[in-house]
């Protein structure tokens, strides 16, 4: 079986759009677990499935800006 070579490990980089203010807890938190804490701070992650996830539940308040 052929073995992905890490440094072309794929990325997503996401923006936040909306404000984490009168939003639940676990949403402030997974904006805070992506990387972001303020409207249009961008943040680059790896794209894995657990990644896609976050961006999933806080999809009304971020935006995918870029995946490679």
């Amino acid at each position: 079986m052929a073995k992905k070579s890490e440094g072309a490990a794929k990325t997503v980089t996401v923006e936040q759009t909306g404000s984490p203010i009168r939003r639940p807890a676990d949403q402030r938190a997974t904006l805070i677990g992506l990387g972001l804490n303020r409207i249009r701070r961008r943040s680059t992650l790896q794209d894995t499935p657990a990644v896609r996830g976050m961006i999933a539940k806080v999809a009304h308040l971020v935006r995918v800006v870029d995946e490679g």
